[in-house]
């Protein structure tokens, strides 16, 4: 084992000032630790540990190369917490997507701890075992009609749930997606008898306490969302909808939507103003029949949600949102789609998810969303947008930059951040052929109060300053 040791702000130490010691090593399981001692010469706690936590093997410009994932955990400051904000979509219509092993160590490194997929893949529900992340899972459109069946629903949930839980921490069912504007009648008429059967599976073994039953919805099954007091369902989906919301209601499952402010804003670029659509600030609009005033499209697409549910009859159901996101590219038709726009939707989302935002018609209680999605699908029919609303490529590598702080890029760029919480403490997905000779040209800033961290490559500096960066 080969360890070297660099001491830094070696000139120009003041008294008061802080000596920083990094140490790291060709070991790669070894990963390096920053420790820090005060000009006394007696030693403080360690603040700070960047650790490979895992790699993802890839091939970029011809070259085999390594994504490391490090993590920079502040002990003082707290850990960003991308789970303890927002959930996570992991679609996998894609070529060449990580394995699921990989894939859980990118999550790990975002701290994720919610995660929907879109299937039962028995790899991804053993890869996630003892893991912590609450995982939802999802019975295909194609398998509605067979769990009709009680006997059939049983089979599927004692080969598909049980014998992963409690390691494997499944919490939800999802019974087919975006079934009320399928088009399809039968596939209507089967959802509500086939949750029905999987519930009373659930029930039989003991499970129901732990896994609630529901699907998701698109938002299209409203015929009215604007002002969100006047939400209602079309009509003509009003009696196929009765008996999926009878479930919700008699179960205390919540009603899922997939929101998207972006379509609206695409369909009607000069009418919806942009930063309205994008959480920015902006005047907003009032509910002239609530007075209520709303800030953003996201917020009012689901309190109309909740307004056509209590039209109906069912005010208690708690609305969620299972998919939201923005496209990092599109069509020349599909106004909006960039790779800036789809940074802002996601950053503002995360900034008001960490402040635990209800939406103004329930503000106590917290919004709980899942971001579309993980990854880009390059597989996925239709428009551009419909492959490009990931977070990162196939490969691993990021789609955009997420970073609160933006980063000078450059062709031979090597590091990029990832997600960033309030407090401005940085997360690097470091691109790396030799695992301890980083290239970092990029530049991480993490700032907490005075404290300004630098990482340039393995070469760190420390820096005492009078305010910290700026948000």
């Amino acid at each position: 084992m080969n360890h070297s040791t660099e001491v830094l702000n070696e000139e120009g130490l003041l008294h008061g000032e802080e000596e920083v010691v990094v140490e790291h090593t060709q070991n790669q399981n070894d990963g390096m630790k920053i420790t820090k001692k005060d000009m006394d010469m007696e030693e403080t706690m360690v603040e700070a540990e960047v650790k490979v936590i895992g790699e993802v093997e890839t091939l970029v410009g011809g070259h085999d190369s390594v994504f490391c994932c490090l993590s920079i955990v502040m002990v003082d400051f707290g850990v960003f917490r991308l789970g303890s904000t927002l959930g996570v979509n992991y679609g996998q219509v894609a070529n060449d997507l990580p394995t699921p092993e990989q894939v859980l160590t990118l999550l790990t490194w975002l701290k994720v701890s919610s995660a929907r997929i879109y299937d039962a893949n028995p790899q991804v529900l053993a890869a996630f075992a003892n893991t912590g992340i609450d995982l939802i899972v999802t019975v295909p459109d194609e398998e509605v009609r067979r769990l009709t069946d009680p006997q059939l629903a049983l089979q599927w949930v004692a080969a598909n749930v049980r014998p992963y839980l409690p390691a494997t921490m499944i919490t939800g069912i999802a019974v087919g997606n975006e079934v009320f504007t399928s088009g399809d009648t039968t596939l209507m008429a089967d959802l509500a008898p086939a949750m029905a059967s999987i519930r009373a599976a659930l029930v039989r073994l003991g499970l129901e306490t732990r896994v609630h039953v529901s699907s998701a919805n698109s938002l299209a099954v409203l015929e009215s969302s604007y002002p969100p007091s006047c939400g209602a369902f079309k009509g003509e989906l009003a009696g196929a909808m009765a008996p999926f919301l009878q479930f919700l209601a008699a179960t205390g499952a919540p009603f899922w939507v997939n929101t998207y402010p972006y379509f609206a804003y695409k369909d009607d670029p000069s009418g919806i103003p942009l930063d309205y659509a994008l959480l920015n600030p902006n005047a907003g609009m009032e509910d002239p029949h609530t007075r209520l005033r709303y800030d953003n499209m996201l917020y009012a697409q689901v309190d109309a949600a909740i307004f056509a549910l209590a039209r109906l009859g069912y005010g208690g159901v708690e609305v969620r949102v299972s998919e939201t996101g923005w496209p990092s590219k599109g069509d020349a038709d599909e106004a909006g789609a960039s790779a800036e726009n789809a940074r802002v939707y996601n950053r503002n989302l995360l900034v008001r998810q960490m402040a635990n935002e209800g939406t103004p018609l329930v503000p106590d209680r917290r919004l709980e969303v899942y971001l579309f999605a993980l990854f880009n699908e390059d597989l996925k029919p239709g428009p551009t947008s419909e492959r490009n609303y990931g977070l990162f490529h196939p490969d691993g590598t990021m789609a955009y930059n997420l970073g609160l702080a933006a980063l000078p890029s450059s062709s031979s760029t090597t590091a990029s951040i990832a997600l960033t919480s309030s407090a401005t403490t940085r997360i690097l997905l470091f691109k790396a052929v030799d695992l301890c000779k980083i290239d970092v040209e990029a530049v991480l800033q993490i700032s907490e109060m005075n404290n300004i961290w630098y990482c340039d490559g393995v070469e760190f500096r420390f820096c005492n300053q009078n305010a910290g960066m700026q948000n």
